[in-house]
């Protein structure tokens, strides 16, 4: 189970004014904070007007690795944005993301080649979003192609399947679920990833749906989460479901976590 923090992103108003204010300390206790809750990856992303945006993703890097050893996911649209920022890193780490709109790919797979960076990947193309589990597992085809030209290992990568919200979805999550099977009958070894809150946009209630959905999309092998590491509800939930699905021997993780106080008790 990977978990990629969430916090430090300029989108998240309370962040986006940290930012605004150059406030350090701010920035500094969120990335100590979802590192003590269990963060893998420590995601950032400044979410600022162009112009800037390079010399805030420095900042920000600068501050997140003189607080915690956690290796950072650069995450930005703008794909040099994201191979700009690769620079100012000390480890590797995640880069967020990658899809096959145009050259972003083979940008980003030149620069992680032959490297320990991982690598998010949406399953979209200069198509757009894939409407079927059919289409996207095309598109995923085309990636894992992209893959093994840059030689890149699979268990590099944390395919995106995708979430959307589910009040407009026709089907629930069944095409999500099909494509996480699919993926990890394929290739056992590579991760999939996302964002759990998009599943809940626009419903009550969210952090409920949420959890329901993580543990579906569990069920199905997602194994890597995009998500606020200090939901301690949520993160009990993770710890839960792995432990049910015989994926934690004994219990191990879900006992260390429990008297860790990473999840509620």
């Amino acid at each position: 189970m990977i978990i990629i923090g969430e916090k430090i992103n300029g989108a998240i108003p309370s962040t986006g004014k940290a930012i605004a204010e150059k406030d350090k300390e701010f920035i500094r206790k969120l990335a100590i904070k979802q590192t003590e809750a269990g963060a893998d990856f420590i995601d950032v992303c400044a979410s600022v007007d162009d112009t800037i945006e390079l010399e805030t993703m420095k900042w920000l890097i600068d501050i997140v690795q003189d607080a915690t050893d956690v290796p950072i996911a650069v995450d930005s649209p703008n794909i040099y944005t994201c191979i700009e920022s690769m620079k100012y890193c000390k480890k590797a780490g995640l880069f967020n993301s990658v899809s096959l709109e145009g050259d972003k790919i083979d940008l980003a797979f030149k620069e992680i080649a032959d490297t320990n960076w991982e690598c998010v990947a949406l399953l979209n193309s200069d198509k757009g979003i894939p409407k079927t589990a059919k289409d996207r597992l095309d598109v995923f085809t085309d990636l894992m192609g992209k893959c093994k030209e840059y030689k890149i290992d699979p268990s590099q990568i944390h395919i995106d399947p995708l979430i959307e919200m589910l009040c407009i979805s026709e089907d629930g999550i069944a095409t999500v679920v099909e494509v996480i099977r699919e993926i990890k009958k394929q290739y056992p070894i590579i991760h999939v990833t996302g964002a759990i809150s998009n599943i809940s946009f626009n419903l009550p209630a969210r952090r409920i749906a949420n959890q329901a959905f993580a543990v579906l999309a569990m069920s199905a092998g997602m194994d890597s989460f995009i998500l606020d590491p200090l939901n301690k509800d949520m993160m009990g939930m993770l710890f839960a479901t792995e432990a049910m699905m015989g994926e934690d021997e004994y219990c191990i993780e879900y006992i260390s976590a429990f008297r860790e106080g990473k999840f509620v008790k």
